[in-house]
């Protein structure tokens, strides 16, 4: 009897211990695709006409100019339009942080690069301001 269950022990641990080969098997959800799909079209840059190829937006921490702000949308939107019509290279950011909206240009490395347009648009726009705060990184030409 003892033999018997020793036996029966020893056949079980056996069975337990001994691996099989197999293959392995993912499941996802077809969703995950079309979320990926999705993010690397968010994370590319729209191509206008005699633009160069489209590229990733990499944001990075540098420097805007503030050149207007107030708590009027459309002074602010009169503003940017008016700076567009001076500087039409130049992005344009509104923010609105209640009660005022925002205006900021540019997207600079270095507070140096940030100085000299602010110095340059000092006689057409009096209230400017440098943050630091993330920008996209501007696209280099050769």
């Amino acid at each position: 009897m003892r033999l018997s269950f020793i036996l029966i022990f020893c056949f079980c641990s056996l069975q337990l211990f001994s691996q099989s080969r197999g293959t392995v098997t993912v499941i996802k959800d077809p969703m995950i695709d079309s979320l990926i799909a999705k993010r690397i079209q968010l994370s590319t840059k729209a191509a206008s006409p005699g633009a160069p190829k489209p590229g990733p937006v990499v944001s990075q921490t540098g420097y805007r100019v503030q050149i207007f702000y107030g708590s009027d949308r459309r002074k602010v939107f009169s503003e940017q339009a008016r700076f567009k019509v001076l500087y039409p290279s130049l992005n344009t950011y509104i923010t609105y942080k209640e009660p005022n909206y925002y205006l900021r240009v540019g997207d600079f490395r270095t507070r140096l690069e940030a100085q000299r347009l602010m110095n340059e648009l000092r006689p057409d726009f009096p209230t400017l301001f440098i943050y630091r705060e993330k920008i996209n990184a501007p696209s280099l030409e050769y």
